[in-house]
């Protein structure tokens, strides 16, 4: 049964029109509003991955759904189609269960609060934002196991519910929840904050309505939103060609049981207006948490965040080309598995999508095309006992390079998504027992190219107290690939350095890493590939870049860039190796992976220093079985 909304005042609104003033400011109060929801949050919440590192996502919708300002798109579509209850003045929502919306959030540690907006007795708008939680209970501290293989495993999945009822708070159904945390006064700060947040977004809302009235406001997010259709379908019908089939797979390298890589497939064609996404031949669901429950909205926009920023940037991000895409992902699927598959190690997977994005869609217009870049999020967390008693826990996400990109340079040490902020150092020292002894940005890193792949970064913490780490990460096996000439950025390491001075190699994905005060953890992640013929690199840039420590003496010559003692450019040697290289390089490759996925393996150990991962095994009978009972409950739920 979809939901059900209550509206006394069923009179609906008037079509208005909007001279391009009022619109123009319309729109501005909306972004403006977006904004401040995130700044109510950073200021309210209290664990750092929301407050300093920013690791969350507002959105205000329209009464039917559809996202006007925001950043993940909408999920209203697939809330009201899954909530079988319903919707009224008064209702704030709450879920932090995957499963129950469709994947509009990925895992377990996100809390999505949700506000329907009413305006005598009318709904108006949504108004919606989510954060990740420090941990939410489960088997490991940060409630990301990265060993898990059941959603059960990963602490405490709130279906919807309604936290608030006639704006009066749920406090026993509250208190159950952050029974399950291990840092509950976080939990519920960060909770408060969020609610904070939506109910600005709805003041906002009310606002607008007083000053332009309500059917004014109404007719400008459909106006927004129809804005952006046609000029989404300007660039469909204008950048990828009708009929013509195009496709790319990239890999999730393993599944932190020793299992890899994971094929992530996509084919993508146009049908007239219609911009189709197939991924048809991705692998099978894993035994393990590196699943991600793709919520085919969110790939919506990520597929117009992609072509609006690299063919049109002034366009506005929202929901109204949604109807000119068409995503198709089978159930079962490391993109869409079934429930109960663990979710809580997504971030790898839900990262990838960007660099299959690229390559799909930089294939027709290379240059356009777009290197594989820091497409992840890795995490590192922390977490013990301190010397007073009290426990302590940190979850940070790391940076890396991004690629490089038809209009320059990959920037270095940043994150894969744009609003995120790198967590001080002095805050760490300040409020977590540990050290940062080395922050620096690792040189030649980032791949060659005409325009280079943002080099990565490397980051060492020193325990102070005893405790155990977890870490999330990836590319160790694969690399992230250049194009158009570009060659592939540098692939991640971890190691740890123990206090006795030996050196302990460790996989990408990980928990249970007990360390001792005095220990050291060397989190070196991956660089961005790079865009274009290295050799044609400006050679007084790159003596620049030496200079700098970016790029060290060998790594110029990459470039075919020879510096004499004093880092000025020796023409004459440099013209005679870039002259040397190209003969040798000979045809230019449109996408350069460093080798397939088989000679990767098979280099592993000589190049990574660890075992390669064994391929996967599919337990095909249990997808099938599982595949089974969501059919037929879908079947139910539609004969109701």
């Amino acid at each position: 049964m979809p939901a059900k909304i209550i509206q006394p005042n069923s009179e609906p609104f008037k079509k208005v029109e909007i001279d391009p003033i009022t619109l123009d400011i319309i729109e501005s109060a909306l972004r403006s509003a977006r904004y401040e929801m995130d700044a109510v949050l950073y200021r309210t919440a209290m664990s750092p991955g929301i407050r300093e590192q920013h690791d969350e996502f507002p959105m205000i919708a329209s009464p039917n759904g559809k996202m006007v300002v925001g950043q993940f798109g909408s999920f209203i579509h697939g809330f009201n189609r899954d909530y079988d209850g319903t919707i009224e003045e008064g209702d704030l929502f709450l879920t932090s269960d995957p499963y129950s919306c469709a994947g509009s959030i990925s895992h377990a540690p996100d809390w999505l609060v949700m506000r329907p907006v009413f305006l005598d007795g009318r709904l108006i708008a949504y108004a919606a934002m989510f954060g990740h939680m420090t941990d939410v209970g489960g088997k490991v501290p940060g409630s990301l196991p990265t060993d898990a293989a059941q959603i059960y495993e990963e602490g405490v999945v709130i279906p919807i519910v309604k936290i608030y009822k006639k704006d009066e708070l749920q406090e026993d159904v509250l208190k159950v929840i952050l029974h399950q945390c291990r840092m509950p006064q976080w939990n519920e700060s960060d909770f408060n904050a969020l609610v904070a947040a939506v109910r600005l977004a709805e003041k906002r809302l009310f606002e607008l309505c007083d000053r332009f009235g309500v059917d004014t406001v109404q007719s400008a997010m459909d106006e927004l939103l129809e804005r952006n259709r046609r000029a989404m379908l300007h660039l469909i019908q204008n950048s990828v060609g009708e009929d013509e089939r195009v496709y790319f797979e990239d890999y999730v390298d393993d599944d932190g049981k020793g299992l890899g890589p994971y094929k992530m497939a996509c084919t993508m064609w146009r049908e007239g207006d219609l911009l189709v996404f197939d991924f048809e031949g991705t692998d099978p669901q894993s035994d393990s948490s590196i699943n991600m429950l793709l919520n085919e909205e969110m790939f919506k926009m990520f597929v117009g965040v992609y072509m609006i920023n690299i063919f049109d940037p002034q366009i506005m991000f929202n929901d109204g080309f949604y109807d000119h895409v068409d995503v198709r992902i089978p159930p079962g699927t490391l993109l869409k598995p079934l429930k109960p598959a663990a979710l809580s190690s997504r971030t790898h997977a839900l990262a990838r999508i960007f660099d299959v994005l690229s390559g799909l869609l930089g294939q027709r217009n290379p240059d356009y095309m777009v290197a594989a870049g820091f497409s992840d999020s890795p995490h590192f967390m922390y977490s013990g006992y301190d010397k007073e008693g009290e426990w302590y826990q940190l979850y940070q996400i790391g940076f890396g390079g991004i690629p490089g990109r038809p209009v320059g340079d990959g920037p270095d040490g940043h994150s894969l998504w744009p609003s995120f902020t790198n967590v001080p150092n002095e805050f760490l020292e300040a409020y977590f027992p540990l050290r940062i002894d080395i922050y620096q940005s690792i040189p030649d890193s980032g791949g060659p190219g005409l325009h280079r792949g943002g080099n990565g970064i490397t980051i060492g913490y020193r325990a102070l107290e005893p405790g155990e780490m977890s870490l999330h990460d990836d590319r160790w096996l694969t690399y992230p690939w250049g194009v158009v000439g570009g060659q592939p950025g540098r692939r991640s390491k971890k190691e740890i350095v123990r206090v006795d001075g030996t050196t302990e190699l460790l996989p990408s994905k990980c928990d249970h890493v007990k360390v001792e005060a005095g220990d050291l953890l060397l989190f070196h992640t991956w660089g961005g590939g790079g865009w274009g013929d290295p050799y044609e690199r400006d050679a007084a840039l790159i003596a620049l870049e030496v200079d700098r420590g970016l790029v060290t003496l060998e790594g110029a010559k990459r470039y075919g860039v020879v510096l004499n003692d004093d880092l000025s450019v020796n023409e004459a040697a440099t013209n005679d190796l870039r002259d040397k290289m190209r003969a040798e390089r000979g045809e230019i490759k449109l996408i350069d992976r460093g080798g397939d996925v088989e000679e990767l393996r098979a280099a592993c150990q000589e190049e990574t220093g660890l075992e390669p991962p064994a391929a996967p095994v599919f337990r095909e009978h249990i997808i099938k079985g599982l595949r089974e009972r969501a059919e037929r409950a879908k079947a139910g739920a539609a004969a109701e």
